[in-house]
């Protein structure tokens, strides 16, 4: 015996079943998009562009990760190389997206001007091996912003023409002359094949875009990643359709970057070595000067040196006035650097590296400098907001204050000092005024020889050491891989396309049919049929194949003629029994016309005479009648005109049918004004007293119930009421007016038979057993030869 779980395991393995048999019975849709799916796919990359990525590999170097400075640490004992110096990874990877250096790589590469070659299925980007070039000779801000595309075809070997994109003349020219327009300006083509044949002609597409949209789009493609959290590597990279332009990109992005970091880093060096240029030519100028002076003061007096005494005399004074010419350079430098800050309208850097004695105030100059550079960095790819940027300014600014105090303390500090070296050079120069009066102002030349000259010497020392300083600035990032790229696209990708193409072709099919089923609201199936309405089922009536109206005869093996010998068995079971010996009346209704009562009543009676009943077939739909018309014959007399003319005899209105032996039929006659009265007539009581007398079963077939009242006027004259539904025809909505009928008894003895069910479906259970196909009997094996190759396709 079966436990609870297994006999729910069961269902649940039917459902699943049945669920999948709605999709299985589709299948040839399924197959066939499929197939379309997977050669759309084909089609498609056939005929797509393919793209590939490039990818470059470089390291950060004065990094507080990498802690890369050995080029500098050669050089570091002259003290003219910053220590504090750290770049923030984070931030060069905002420095290399920035529209600044993305906006020179456009410039050098000229990526704002785009060459298109024609091909036969769609058109191609040509970078290296392109054949026409334009060349503007003024590359200012309004080129810049020239949104425009031409077509530039080669006439010959010397000469071309210009037209639009819509095939309009433009100008025409020759190649290597400049000329003019007012959208481009000057420019000319050149032709970087002037030996091609005449059947080499070249046609090209010239699309000149904005620089600013061509930044944006470059700004959103390149991607700059770390390789690790904790390293200062970085992996740039970028995909396009060509991989030489990818790489050339990649590689000058980082040359552009470089360039970028070697202009900050030299700022500050620039900055001094134009003061000390300037100092020089000033001091060299006076020490210039002072010589012709000497030189003509000898000559005046005729003397050519100084005595032993003034000689030393000399060496005093000139040791003095060398403390305090270093102590007022100390003070006019700190002076100067005051005055620069105080002067200064925007955050600049200052002259480093001037030599002032006092330690801190030179450290603080090179953070000074240091956090200004960074400044410089971060302000381009940060908003006013950052917060990055704003603590960098305030601490610039505190900095800036921290700066002027120490630069005060130092003017205090060389004053005091100065001082004290005028005391001393006063007591050193009273001994030079016991000299001689010559020898005095000899020596006074002199004086100011040796101080001018020494000043000199320490401005070239420090002019040499800022040129150390650019000839070893290093850039910031070090090329580990060169941009690269491999022959395999990284798009389209073949495997995924097909793949997502035949998954698309399932998907389609599948939510048509879900969709088709969820909004379906037709009756299909006895399952459905008998979940929807508690009504005994007497059998359903499969789609016929052939276009016969009478499917069953004696030798018909079709499901159509075996359905009909089923319901003929299963009404012995549901009649009821008599012994009067008077024959059963069988009314045939529906809820609405076009169900098949006809058709239902029609074979129902050809079956019965299979047997060697005698039958008669009784038209009650008085309203459309039928019979005469299914059978194609012409209309004539019937139950109207014996209700209404007393003369006629029910013999008088029989007819029969060749092409079905053992039935008689009466038609319904013709439509009456009042059908429904009609009905109540005594006489039509007494016509199925008397036809009951002579014929074993009485088939009637009667107007749809839900239309009008007619069939249920003379429903007590039933034996029994055959209900016909019609598969894929009535609303499962509508099923309520048998379950209505039903439960209320007002059909005797109903019963429901579907019909026009689809056997390859699934609906039913079946009938003919191959018979009509093992065989070749009947029409449904014809007919099935003559479908088109649509029809079988689709499952028709």
């Amino acid at each position: 015996m079966e436990s609870f779980n297994d006999i729910n395991e069961n269902q649940d393995t039917i459902n699943i079943r049945q669920e999948l048999e709605k999709y299985l019975a589709h299948w040839r849709w399924f197959v066939l998009a499929a197939v379309v799916a997977l050669g759309t796919a084909y089609f498609y990359l056939r005929y797509a562009t393919p793209q590939y990525t490039a990818t470059a590999t470089i390291m950060i170097k004065d990094n507080q990760k990498s802690g890369i400075s050995d080029e500098l640490k050669a050089v570091a004992d002259l003290g003219i190389v910053g220590t504090g110096s750290a770049n923030n990874t984070d931030n060069e990877i905002h420095v290399i997206k920035s529209r600044k250096i993305i906006g020179r790589v456009v410039d050098s590469l000229n990526l704002n001007i785009t060459y298109f070659r024609e091909g036969r299925i769609k058109t191609s980007e040509a970078y290296q091996d392109k054949a026409i070039r334009i060349q503007f000779l003024k590359t200012d801000s309004l080129f810049h912003k020239i949104d425009t595309a031409f077509v530039v075809r080669q006439i010959s070997t010397t000469q071309f023409e210009i037209l639009s994109t819509e095939d309009d003349f433009i100008l025409k020219g020759d190649f290597n002359q400049v000329m003019s327009s007012k959208k481009l300006g000057s420019f000319l083509i050149r032709n970087l094949h002037p030996s091609a044949e005449a059947t080499d002609l070249e046609t090209v597409t010239i699309v000149i875009r904005p620089k600013s949209r061509v930044i944006d789009a470059y700004q959103k493609n390149i991607a700059v990643n770390p390789v690790d959290k904790l390293s200062s590597v970085l992996t740039l990279s970028l995909t396009d359709p060509i991989k030489q332009k990818a790489e050339d990109i990649l590689d000058e992005l980082v040359q552009q970057y470089n360039r970028d970091a070697i202009a900050d880093k030299n700022m500050v060096s620039n900055k001094t070595k134009d003061f000390i240029e300037d100092r020089l030519q000033t001091v060299g100028l006076e020490l210039a000067a002072i010589q012709d002076n000497f030189k003509d003061y000898k000559a005046k007096f005729g003397i050519s040196g100084l005595t032993e005494e003034g000689a030393l005399a000399l060496t005093e004074v000139s040791e003095s006035n060398a403390k305090m010419v270093e102590l007022r350079t100390q003070l006019s430098l700190a002076e100067w650097v005051q005055q620069e800050i105080k002067q200064a309208t925007k955050t600049e850097v200052l002259p480093a590296n001037l030599g002032f004695s006092d330690a801190i105030t030179s450290e603080s100059i090179t953070k000074y400098n240091e956090l200004v550079l960074e400044k410089y960095r971060l302000e381009p790819i940060a908003g006013k907001r950052n917060p990055n940027l704003i603590a960098l300014n305030n601490e610039i600014a505190i900095l800036k204050q921290n700066l002027q105090s120490n630069l005060a303390n130092l003017k205090k500090s060389i004053e005091i000092q100065l001082n004290k070296v005028a005391n001393e050079a006063n007591r050193v120069q009273g001994k030079v005024s016991m000299l001689p009066l010559i020898e005095r102002g000899i020596i006074d030349i002199e004086r100011q020889k040796i101080i001018y000259s020494e000043l000199y010497s320490y401005l070239l020392k420090k002019k040499e050491e800022t040129a150390i300083s650019l000839a070893i600035t290093v850039p910031n990032a070090k090329i580990i891989d060169k941009a690269y790229s491999n022959d395999k696209p990284v798009s389209p990708k073949g495997n995924i396309i097909y793949l997502a193409a035949l998954l698309l072709g399932l998907i389609v099919p599948f939510a048509v049919i879900y969709v088709n089923n969820l909004l379906d609201t037709k009756v299909h199936s006895r399952k459905e049929l008998e979940q929807l309405v508690k009504v005994p089922f007497l059998g359903d009536v499969p789609h016929s194949e052939t276009e016969e109206k009478i499917v069953i005869t004696k030798d018909a093996r079709t499901s159509s003629a075996e359905a009909f010998r089923l319901l003929r068995t299963n009404l012995e079971f549901m009649l009821p029994k008599s012994n009067e010996g008077l024959g059963k009346v069988i009314f045939i209704t529906s809820t609405t016309s076009g169900e098949g009562k006809s058709f239902v009543s029609m074979n129902l009676a050809a079956s019965l005479a299979l047997a060697d009943k005698k039958v008669l077939l009784l038209g009650l739909d008085l309203r459309a009648p039928k019979i005469t018309q299914y059978l194609g014959l012409p209309d004539r007399k019937g139950v109207t005109n014996y209700i209404l003319d007393d003369r006629l005899t029910i013999d008088e209105l029989k007819f029969t049918f060749p092409e079905i032996k053992n039935v008689d039929f009466i038609a319904s006659g013709v439509i009456p004004p009042n059908p429904a009265e009609l009905l109540l007539h005594k006489k039509v009581s007494a016509l199925f007293e008397a036809v009951k007398k002579d014929y074993d079963f009485v088939i009637v077939d009667t107007a749809p119930v839900n239309l009008v009242t007619d069939t249920l006027l003379v429903s007590k004259l039933a034996d029994m009421f055959l209900y016909v539904t019609r598969a894929n025809y009535l609303d499962k909505r509508m099923l309520v007016v048998p379950e209505t009928l039903y439960k209320e008894k007002k059909l005797p003895n109903m019963a429901m038979i579907l019909n026009d069910t689809d056997m390859k479906r699934g609906y039913g259970y079946g009938y003919g057993y191959g018979y009509g196909y093992g065989y070749g009997y009947g029409a449904g094996y014809l007919e099935v030869k003559k479908k088109s190759w649509f029809a079988r396709l689709m499952g028709r």
